[in-house]
C-alpha cells in the first residue's frame, strides 16, 4: 500500500483514478451548524459585558445588553428540537461547558437550581442528541481559563479572551490540554462529543497546530476514531467540502487523522447577540430561485448553513427561528430528492472514508481496504450497460452481499446499484477492513 503526504493533509492511499467516490446516495450534503448554545444561559446577554471589558470602543458591544433576557428557556429548546426532527433536519449544536464564567454544566450553575441544569442536560442527551452533535465551543467562549486553577486569567486582554487566543505561538500538546479540558466537563455531563468549535478567531494564529490539537483532545478523551471540528466559513466560488488533515499511521492500527468541516454561508439569522433582523432570503428565496443555499446545491457542493443560537430565540420574539423553518421548508421543497440532512460526525466519517479508502482493480473485481465502517458509502466504477451480465456482488469476510436494483439516483440508498450507459454506481455499508466489488 503507497501512501502519499501532502502538507496539512498528510498520508493518501492508492485510488484507481476510474473510480469516484460520490456524496452520500449522490446527495449534497446539509447541515445546521448552531454555535453560543448553551444549557439555560443566553450567551448574548452573558457575554456582551465581557467584550466589552475587553473592546470598550467597539460598537458591537455596547448594546444595551441588561434588556436581554438572561435564559433561553428549555421550552424553546425543545420546540426547536421537536419541530426539527420532524423535518429531518440534523446538524452541530454548541454546548459552552462554562458559559460566559458564569457556572459549571458538570456542577452548578449559580441563579438557576440545580433540576434546571439537570434538566436541561437531560433534554439534550434525549431531544438533541439523536440528530445533533454536540460540541464544546471551548471553555467559556469570552476568558480564557486557568487549566491550574479553573479561574479566569486576572488580565483583561485580546491575550485572554478565547475569541482571540493565544496571540503567541503554542504547540499542539499546549492546544489539546486546554480543549481536552473543555471536553471531560461535557463528558462529566454525559454528553458525547466527536469534534469542537472554535469560538472566533480562536486559534487563528496557530491554524495548523489547532487541527492537531483537536486530533489529539477528542480521541483523547473520547476515543473517537474520526475527530473533526468546525471553525472556518468558505465564501464565493472556494470549495466548502470537508478537508481531511494531518492523516498519518495509514495503513495501521494507528491511524490518526482530523476533519476540517466548513460552513458555506454567514449567520444571516438573528446574530449572537439576538437583535438582528433576520434575513431568510440571503439563504434561499422563497421560491428558491436564489440565496447561498440554493447556490450551493445547484453547484454541487455540500451546503453547511450557521446561526448562532440567541439568533434563533431572538430574545424571546423567535424571530430567527421563524426565519430558519422558511428556509427548511423552501429547501425541502426544492430539493427534497436531492438533499441529505447530517450531522458533522456523519460528515466527517463519511469524508474520511472517501478520501482514505484503498481502491484497486483487478479485472472485473474492484478492492477497497477501508480504514473504518462508513455507511451509505456511494461509489462510481467504470461498466458500460451493453458489457452488464450480472447485478454487482459486494464481499466481505468471505459474506456477499446482493445489491438491489435503483431505477434512477433519487431511489439510490443503501444496499442498491444504479447502472447508467457507462458506469455503476453502488451504494452500500462499508466495512472497515478488505471489501470486494465483482462486477
Amino acid at each position: 500500500m503507497a501512501f502519499a503526504a501532502t502538507d496539512l493533509r498528510g498520508q493518501r492511499p492508492s485510488q484507481d483514478a476510474s473510480a469516484k467516490v460520490e456524496f452520500p446516495r449522490r446527495r449534497i450534503p446539509v447541515s445546521f451548524i448552531i454555535d453560543d448554545s448553551t444549557c439555560l444561559v443566553n450567551m448574548g446577554h452573558f457575554c456582551m459585558p465581557q467584550f466589552h471589558a475587553c473592546y470598550p470602543d467597539r460598537p458591537a458591544y455596547q448594546k444595551p445588553w441588561q434588556t436581554y433576557p438572561r435564559e433561553i428557556p428549555d421550552a424553546f429548546v425543545r420546540e426547536f428540537g421537536e419541530w426539527c426532527a420532524q423535518q429531518g433536519v440534523r446538524g452541530k449544536y454548541s454546548i459552552v461547558p462554562y458559559p460566559a464564567c458564569t457556572g459549571w454544566l458538570d456542577r452548578e450553575l449559580p441563579g438557576w437550581p440545580r433540576k434546571a441544569l439537570q434538566d436541561s442536560l437531560e433534554l439534550v442527551r434525549t431531544l438533541l442528541l439523536p440528530n445533533w452533535d454536540v460540541h464544546p465551543e471551548m471553555i467559556t467562549h469570552t476568558r480564557v481559563i486557568d487549566l491550574k486553577t479553573g479561574r479566569p486569567l486576572e488580565e483583561i486582554s485580546p491575550a485572554t479572551m478565547e475569541n482571540s487566543y493565544p496571540q503567541q505561538p503554542q504547540s499542539a500538546d499546549q492546544l489539546a490540554a486546554y480543549l481536552a479540558y473543555a471536553l471531560r466537563i461535557l463528558q462529566n455531563c454525559g454528553l458525547p462529543c466527536e469534534g469542537i468549535t472554535t469560538p472566533g478567531g480562536f486559534g487563528n494564529r496557530v491554524k495548523p497546530e489547532l487541527s492537531l490539537a483537536v486530533q489529539q483532545a477528542v480521541r483523547d478523551v473520547f476515543r473517537s476514531p474520526v475527530p473533526h471540528f468546525f471553525k472556518y466559513v468558505i465564501d464565493g466560488d472556494g470549495s466548502t467540502e470537508p478537508v481531511v488533515e494531518h492523516v498519518s499511521g495509514l495503513g495501521t492500527d494507528g491511524l490518526n487523522l482530523t476533519v476540517n468541516i466548513p460552513a458555506g454561508t454567514g449567520d444571516w439569522f438573528g446574530g449572537w447577540e439576538g437583535d438582528v433582523v433576520p434575513e431568510p432570503d440571503r439563504y434561499a428565496l422563497a421560491d428558491a430561485s436564489g440565496g447561498r443555499m440554493v447556490e450551493l446545491i445547484e453547484r454541487g457542493q455540500p451546503a453547511l448553513f450557521l446561526c448562532h443560537w440567541p439568533g434563533m430565540y431572538c430574545n424571546g420574539t423567535k424571530l430567527g427561528f421563524r426565519a430558519f423553518q422558511r428556509v427548511v421548508t423552501t429547501i425541502g421543497q426544492q430539493y427534497a430528492d436531492r438533499i441529505l440532512w447530517m450531522k458533522l460526525s456523519e460528515i466527517a466519517r463519511y469524508w474520511a472514508a472517501k478520501e482514505l479508502t484503498e481502491i484497486r482493480r483487478q479485472g472485473p473485481v474492484w478492492q477497497l481496504q477501508a480504514p473504518f465502517a462508513c455507511p451509505e458509502f456511494t461509489l462510481t466504477l467504470p461498466r458500460s450497460a451493453a458489457a452488464a451480465s450480472a447485478p454487482p456482488t459486494i464481499v466481505h469476510a468471505g459474506q456477499p452481499l446482493m445489491l438491489q436494483p435503483a431505477a434512477t439516483v433519487p431511489k439510490l440508498n443503501s444496499g442498491t446499484w444504479l447502472q447508467s450507459e457507462e458506469s455503476l454506481t453502488l451504494c452500500f455499508a462499508l466495512s472497515a477492513g478488505t471489501t470486494e466489488i465483482r462486477i
